[in-house]
């Protein structure tokens, strides 16, 4: 041990000076808020990608789709999947209205491109190579007003407001394009 120490390796740290000390505790300083900066921007980030690219919240103005939602929910509505598939029928979607493009509704998907689609009678008739008569069980016996017929183009959708008598629907406006849709909401996420 004697020889170790003449060679100056003691075993032991050699003292720091003050103005080490300050560099060391400023450094660690400067670390925390570069990591702390780190976190907020990768925060920022992961928000914008999910608000504008994945999921968007809104807001339920009106009764047109009661008894599914009411006046003042909030929905989370998937704005990716219409970018992979095709809207199905029965889904909930959020489209620009063919009217006032600023303004956003809420309609159930009821006619697919290519169908031929009839009100009449209080019910909803779809025709493909055969007409059916649309069992909507989310209606609650709600019967549909109205004497229409629309035949779809390849990019058209006929959507309806799960409260018939107070809808402003494809009744009214007619058939809508895909594009015109900015998402669904799925029955599995929450409302707010």
């Amino acid at each position: 041990m004697e020889d170790l120490q003449q060679a100056g390796v003691s075993g032991t740290e050699p003292e720091q000076d003050d103005s080490e000390k300050e560099t060391t505790w400023l450094g660690k300083i400067g670390l925390f808020f570069l990591e702390l900066v780190k976190i907020v921007v990768l925060a920022a980030l992961t928000i914008v990608v999910v608000r504008y690219f994945l999921f968007k919240p809104f807001y339920v103005k009106g009764e047109s789709m009661a008894p599914t939602f009411y006046e003042n929910e909030y929905l989370i509505v998937d704005e990716l999947s219409y970018r992979l598939r095709d809207p199905k029928r029965g889904e909930v979607v959020v489209f620009r209205s063919p009217t006032s493009p600023e303004d956003f509704y809420l309609k159930r998907v009821i006619g697919l491109p290519g169908e031929r689609v009839r009100v009449e009678n209080g019910n909803v008739t779809i025709c493909q190579v055969e007409c059916t008569v649309l069992s909507e069980s989310y209606l609650n016996g709600i019967k549909t007003d109205g004497d229409v017929a629309f035949t779809l183009g390849d990019d058209q959708y006929l959507v309806l407001g799960d409260n018939r008598g107070a809808s402003y629907d494809s009744r009214r406006f007619g058939p809508i394009s895909k594009e015109s849709m900015q998402g669904f909401w799925r029955e599995a996420f929450a409302r707010i």
